[in-house]
């Protein structure tokens, strides 16, 4: 469905010299540096599948949209969308795909949203019966009975965005790119907008492509993993292997009756102290949790012991920190 090959962008900049002087000379000898967006990337995603695409900031994600949804030329290298290149065929391109930015909105302000919703169909030229159908099922699966007829102005900010997902699926496209689409969302809002997203995969096997910073939404919804830094692929694999090859940390919780104790542990390192818990942390390569419990002493007044694994958030967070350099075991 999509097909990236040693993919560039890059981008050049002018240096703004300091001062009066420096701007001057700026204009008859100008400076410019050249920012590496999107590095000799190469990618593949299958039909119906739901990838997460991740990265700090600046690392090349939402560059990436936009080369896919055909904003922008790369400098070098290929894309391929449903076998259309997005900067040469940008209108069949379009109703190939749905984007949702959420720091952008493609609804009219002022009107109602299901007059958005009527004149994004015009647009697209979505058949009657094929909008009617379409718009009842998205209706109903993104629970925007209430708010149809209110103003966009007056939405809160999770049904403007149930309304944006909606807008951009009008049309029925197979792709949906989705670039930080629960940005500023209460919990509720944003669960909804994720089992959303599940569904529409699950009914019409839409492949999606969501790129944000709240890794809860990728370990929700996401079985492949694709981290993205300096413009380059750092890591691509399942959630389920990611889990394996650097999920092996665990924290084992000790509670104690009348505040931590010194234990004498044979395996693994206290991570930290807080309140009566101590947390201990291990290899489960290493040692099994049995075995680590087994060995605590008896007369340190131990009430309670608990297990603690590692989640997708928190090895991803780990990764960035590290830059895939050390992400075994501490």
């Amino acid at each position: 469905m999509i097909k990236i090959q040693h993919l560039t962008k890059h981008f050049r900049l002018l240096d703004s010299a300091n001062g009066m002087a420096g701007k001057f000379k700026s204009l008859f000898q100008p400076s410019w540096r050249e920012i590496k967006a999107v590095d000799d990337l190469s990618l593949e995603i299958q039909t119906g599948e739901i990838v997460g695409y991740l990265g700090p900031n600046g690392a090349g994600k939402s560059t990436t949209i936009k080369l896919l949804a055909g904003i922008l030329y790369p400098t070098a290298g290929t894309v391929e969308v449903n076998g259309i290149v997005p900067h040469r065929q940008r209108k069949c391109n379009a109703y190939n795909i749905g984007v949702v930015y959420g720091q952008r909105s493609q609804l009219s302000w002022d009107l109602p949203l299901i007059d958005s919703f009527g004149f994004l169909g015009a647009m697209y030229r979505v058949p009657r019966a094929r909008y009617n159908n379409s718009i009842a099922f998205l209706i109903e699966l993104l629970g925007m009975q209430e708010f149809l007829r209110q103003p966009v102005r007056n939405l809160s900010l999770g049904q403007r965005m149930r309304g944006e997902i909606a807008a951009a699926l009008l049309h029925e496209p197979p792709i949906l790119y989705l670039d930080e689409p629960t940005v500023g969302l209460d919990i509720l809002s944003k669960n909804r907008v994720l089992k959303f997203l599940q569904d529409l995969n699950a009914e019409k096997h839409t492949t999606i492509l969501l790129t944000t910073h709240n890794l809860s939404d990728v370990e929700q919804v996401c079985p492949r993993i694709v981290i993205l830094d300096k413009g380059k692929i750092a890591l691509d694999a399942t959630r389920s292997d990611i889990l394996q090859r650097f999920g092996k940390r665990r924290m084992l919780v000790v509670q104690f009756e009348n505040g931590v104790q010194n234990l004498r542990l044979p395996m693994g390192k206290v991570a930290k102290e807080e309140e009566n818990e101590l947390w201990i942390e291990f290899d489960r390569d290493q040692v099994s949790a049995f075995d680590l419990i087994a060995s605590l002493e008896k007369d340190k007044g131990i009430v309670d012991v608990s297990i603690k694994e590692e989640n997708i958030e928190s090895i991803v967070a780990r990764i960035y920190q590290n830059h895939l350099q050390d992400t075994g075991p501490r």
